[in-house]
C-alpha cells in the first residue's frame, strides 16, 4: 500500500474542495507514493503524536487540525509547529489533514458523529452552501423525546466527556430541536436561531457573544476538543471498513490544551 491508498479513501468520504477558502487541510509534509507502514489518526498533530507514530512503526499521521495553518518562514524549531514538521520529516512522517472538508460533510462528518454521540435523529445541514442540501456547515436534529434543559446539558457532558459546560441561562423549556457545530461554531448562532432550535451545541463562544443568545435558545459551550474528540473514531472507522487488515491506531495522546482545576 502507498499513502494515496488512504487519501483517495478519505477525499472520496470529504472531498478538498469542500475545505473553506482560509483552510489548510490536505497533505502538509511527505508524498502520496510513499510505500505505507502504518497510519495513526489524531485530532492535532504534535511532537508528541509523531513520537508517537515512529514508537508505533507508522509513517501517516492522519489528523483533523492542520498542523501548518500559516505560512512557515523558519524551520528552526522556534514553536511547536515548526518542531512538529522538523520532527515528521525528519522521521520521513507524512502529516495529512481532513478539516473543514470533513466539518462540511453531511454524513460520517464531523457533526453527524456528534449528532450520533447525543442521540440526535432526523439530521440536516444547519447552513447548506449554495446549490447543496447535505454539504455545509453544521448539523440540525432532533431528540427522540423532550428533554428538561438540566436533563440535556448533563447528556452533553456525560455523552462528550465534557469537564464542564459553559452555558447561557436555562429557559425551562424542553430540549428537542437541537443546532451542533463541532469546533469554533458561534458564526451559525443566528442561523441556530432561525431554525428554532431549543439548543445549539459548540465550543470557542466569547463572552460577549453569550448574550447573542436573546432568551431564544440555549447555548451550550461543551470545548473545542470535547467537541470534535471523536472525529478520531470516525476516520479510523471508515479507513478500517476498507483496510481492515491494514496496520491502524488511533492515538494515545490526549492533546487537548486546555486543562480544568476542579
Amino acid at each position: 500500500m502507498f499513502v494515496r491508498d488512504i487519501l483517495n479513501l478519505l477525499e472520496i468520504l470529504a472531498p478538498p474542495s469542500l475545505q473553506e477558502s482560509y483552510d489548510n487541510a490536505g497533505l502538509i509534509t511527505g508524498h502520496p507514493d510513499m510505500p505505507l507502514h502504518g497510519v495513526l489518526f489524531c485530532l492535532d498533530s504534535t511532537e508528541a503524536v509523531v513520537d508517537e507514530a515512529v514508537a508505533l512503526g507508522c509513517n501517516l499521521i492522519v489528523a483533523h487540525h492542520p498542523i501548518v495553518f500559516k505560512g512557515l518562514r523558519r524551520f528552526n524549531g522556534h514553536n511547536y509547529v515548526e518542531r512538529t514538521v522538523i520532527s515528521a520529516i525528519k522521521n520521513d512522517i507524512a502529516l495529512y489533514a481532513i478539516h473543514t472538508n470533513l466539518d462540511n460533510v453531511h454524513f460520517r462528518g464531523v457533526n453527524a458523529k456528534i449528532a450520533e454521540k447525543i442521540g440526535l435523529q432526523n439530521t440536516s445541514i444547519l447552513t447548506p452552501k449554495a446549490g447543496f442540501s447535505d454539504i455545509g456547515a453544521g448539523l440540525l436534529g432532533t431528540l427522540s423525546e423532550p428533554m428538561p434543559e438540566p436533563d440535556f446539558l448533563n447528556l452533553l457532558k456525560n455523552a462528550l466527556g465534557a469537564r464542564c459546560v459553559r452555558h447561557t441561562a436555562l429557559r425551562n423549556k424542553p430540549v428537542q430541536k437541537v443546532a451542533v457545530c463541532g469546533g469554533s461554531g458561534s458564526f451559525l448562532l443566528s442561523d441556530a436561531q432561525r431554525a428554532g432550535a431549543d439548543a445549539f451545541v459548540t465550543a470557542d463562544f466569547k463572552y460577549h457573544e453569550f448574550f447573542d443568545a436573546e432568551n431564544r435558545l440555549v447555548i451550550a459551550d461543551v470545548g473545542h476538543y470535547e467537541s470534535e474528540q471523536y472525529t478520531i473514531e470516525l476516520l479510523f472507522d471508515v479507513v478500517r471498513e476498507k483496510f481492515p487488515n491494514f496496520a491502524l491506531h488511533c492515538t494515545k495522546v490526549n492533546t487537548n490544551p486546555v486543562h480544568y482545576w476542579v
